[in-house]
């Protein structure tokens, strides 16, 4: 199962350990377009993405922003609210029917009482989670719009044919003009 597979890479968890966690969440479909999370709203549950495509965005006063684009083997929440109750400030949607393996608040907090060293293995999430946050700030500050563009082509080939170009050129910080341009420069 993929899920065990990424526990055991994000969580470091043993065998056991990982059927536990894994026991305490639960299959949901989404549909095409179903928000997953309302800005404004407290966000109660972690996902794993089984199948699908999602996108965090936050509409501005004069724009909509996606934040990030997840498909199949990530997890998806909004970790302050998830954490500290705040009230969301991103909205998350499906963009394609989608399956996920969802873990709601109540059952993310009884495992911290079922497995002795969860403190610990949570903060290693955590810090990988925080470790991609800095990555993507560095290849902002240090990249160029090009570069940018070919780093997140080369890991996310799949995503350029199933999720519209705005949202990918959000993701890059870019409008989507300047998206085309780069695209049909490095295409000839």
């Amino acid at each position: 199962m993929k899920f065990k597979e990424q526990l055991f890479q994000m969580f470091e968890v043993s065998d056991e350990q990982a059927d536990l966690i894994i026991s305490k969440f639960i299959p949901e479909e989404l549909d095409k377009n179903e928000l997953f999370l309302q800005e404004g709203k407290n966000c109660n549950r972690l996902s794993f993405i089984e199948s699908g495509i999602f996108r965090v965005f936050k509409l501005t006063e004069s724009k909509e922003v996606t934040q990030w684009i997840g498909s199949d083997g990530y997890f998806i929440t909004d970790l302050a609210s998830f954490f500290f109750n705040f009230p969301s400030n991103w909205s998350i949607e499906a963009l394609t029917p989608s399956k996920v393996w969802t873990l709601n608040k109540e059952d993310y907090l009884d495992i911290q009482e079922q497995i002795p060293n969860w403190n610990v293995l949570e903060k290693r999430f955590i810090a990988k989670c925080f470790m991609i946050i800095e990555q993507r700030v560095f290849d902002f500050i240090s990249l160029s719009a090009e570069e940018r563009y070919q780093k997140y082509f080369d890991t996310n080939k799949q995503l350029f044919n199933q999720v519209p170009l705005q949202y990918i050129a959000s993701v890059l910080g870019m409008s989507p003009e300047t998206l085309s341009r780069i695209r049909n420069k490095l295409s000839s």
